[in-house]
């Protein structure tokens, strides 16, 4: 992939593996962005622009919210994942979401819009203030920006700690960083607004939190080890041997079991803001 493509530094690839994993992610972290659209003001009737719409999660939960007399177009620059998306959307019944391949620095999508909005785009992108500032272009005068994006400032850790999981989120934040992923973009997302012409941002961050032995955690992450192991091992951060990631679910369970532990697990820190 060209190293000026918004999605350079996306290490998770596009496996069918992925496809699913993203779509198992969705069901974790919808209610939180869910939470984030609705205090920034999206509602029944509104035309959204999703960025780095994906396998399309994003596009059909907003396209939800907004109701028919609404619309939703996702833009990703990848056209094959793009091809999942609108199959989901048929799939789903879904009548006022459409998804268009390109870049938003480029793609001439009009500048109506009465909300732009992304999940995890913007830290796989090498120059994030100039992909908000087109959106912010894109945007009517008063017209919303929302965006979610993890944040590993914020370890993943248990409390009591456990060693496999300390030894798997260390693997999985310089599998990121090695990618050209900001591991820190979740803090940075105030300079970004505030540097894309945006009024002062507001900022809530949700920490996942869970335990015991049927919280999805477990299977999360070791989906999230799966789907970066070619990189993994690429780059020599860990061998096959060192996790066994066929088996990674049950010993995570297993280990925060037998330590009745609780897990701090992934942070994603919402920034809503108008255009003035």
């Amino acid at each position: 992939m060209r190293s000026d493509s918004p999605s350079a530094g996306y290490a998770l690839g596009r496996s069918d593996h992925e496809m699913q994993h993203l779509q198992e992610r969705a069901l974790l972290w919808n209610p939180s962005t869910r939470r984030m659209f609705e205090n920034a003001g999206i509602a029944k009737g509104m035309h959204i622009l999703d960025v780095g719409s994906g396998a399309g999660d994003v596009a059909l939960l907003v396209a939800e919210m907004v109701g028919p007399q609404g619309g939703v177009l996702g833009i990703d620059v990848d056209p094959v994942v793009l091809e999942i998306a609108r199959a989901r959307a048929s799939a789903a019944g879904y009548r006022n979401v459409m998804f268009r391949s390109g870049d938003i620095r480029s793609l001439d999508v009009g500048h109506d819009f009465d909300a732009v909005v992304g999940r995890l785009v913007l830290q796989h992108i090498p120059d994030p203030v100039a992909v908000l500032a087109t959106a912010h272009r894109h945007l009517r005068v008063g017209g919303i920006a929302a965006f979610q994006e993890a944040d590993w400032t914020i370890p993943v850790q248990a409390v009591p700690p456990c060693a496999l999981l300390d030894r798997v989120s260390g693997w999985v934040r310089e599998a990121f960083r090695r990618a050209g992923s900001d591991t820190q973009m979740g803090a940075k997302l105030r300079r970004v607004f505030l540097s894309a012409g945006f009024a002062e941002p507001r900022l809530h961050a949700d920490t996942f939190v869970g335990g015991g032995r049927e919280w999805a955690g477990y299977q999360h992450l070791a989906g999230l080890m799966r789907s970066l192991l070619p990189l993994i091992e690429a780059e020599g951060i860990a061998s096959p041997g060192d996790f066994s990631v066929d088996t990674l679910a049950d010993r995570l369970r297993d280990e925060t079991l037998s330590r009745d532990s609780v897990v701090f697990y992934t942070t994603l820190v919402s920034a809503w803001a108008r255009k003035d």
